[in-house]
């Protein structure tokens, strides 16, 4: 008993404060591991061309005479629509807005105007010709050799295929990203680790140029966090 009491449990004992001591340094260690990281950025960008574009043509006539007026609106309505129909736009992407009629008489403010009323007309073509849009544009002086003197509203080219492209770029901007964190990793002599967090951040489109706004740039950045081990 006392050779077990004086030899055999004090290595027993020993070897216990052994193993736990290499548990705890395990511990800290890998305690160590998950507390060092690297936050990075990965960025996908895309040039592409508008597929739908929303073209307000706009004029306004003036006199005293209101049912003169409209006729004269119906009449002017015909010719713009001939122009677009007869150039490839469908009827059914073109929408013909009644006509605003301002009673300027009634106007205080206003009592030396030269006419009564002030009529005007709005028609809206909403297509995915993007194309023949703009090259109507460039033909508009056939318009106004017809006596319309009509205005380009905000004319709003848009992009509509997102979803066919955000994968393929959420894949770039997150290669993107781990290249960056292994140049990271690389730079402070450590191992690059598995995720620990990552968003993925809003896509973008805006015009590449104010001349250009038919031509649309997609922007997405990713955030991605990732362990260092050593």
């Amino acid at each position: 008993m006392n050779y077990l009491r004086n030899i055999v449990f004090p290595l027993i004992l020993a070897v216990g404060m052994l193993v736990l001591g290499l548990c705890i340094r395990s511990g800290f260690s890998s305690l160590s591991t998950k507390n060092r990281f690297v936050d990075v950025r990965g960025l996908a960008e895309r040039t592409v061309k508008a597929n739908q574009v929303t073209w307000p043509v706009q004029y306004t006539i003036t006199g005293d005479d209101l049912p003169a007026l409209y006729q004269q609106c119906t009449d002017k309505n015909k010719i713009v629509l001939d122009f677009l129909t007869s150039n490839g736009i469908p009827a059914s992407e073109i929408s013909v807005n009644p006509p605003n009629v301002d009673d300027i008489s009634a106007n205080a403010w206003n009592d030396k105007a030269r006419f009564k009323y002030s009529l005007t007309s709005t028609m809206t073509v909403l297509t995915t010709q993007v194309d023949k849009v703009r090259e109507l544009l460039n033909r508009q002086g056939e318009l106004l050799n017809q006596g319309i003197a009509f205005a380009n509203l905000s004319i709003n080219y848009t992009y509509t295929d997102l979803n066919k492209i955000k994968p393929e770029m959420i894949v770039e901007a997150t290669k993107n990203a781990r290249e960056a964190a292994e140049q990271f990793a690389k730079d402070s002599e450590s191992v690059l680790g598995k995720i620990k967090t990552a968003t993925q951040g809003y896509f973008s489109i805006e015009d590449t140029d104010p001349s250009t706004p038919y031509v649309k740039n997609i922007r997405v950045v990713t955030n991605v966090t990732y362990y260092l081990e050593d």
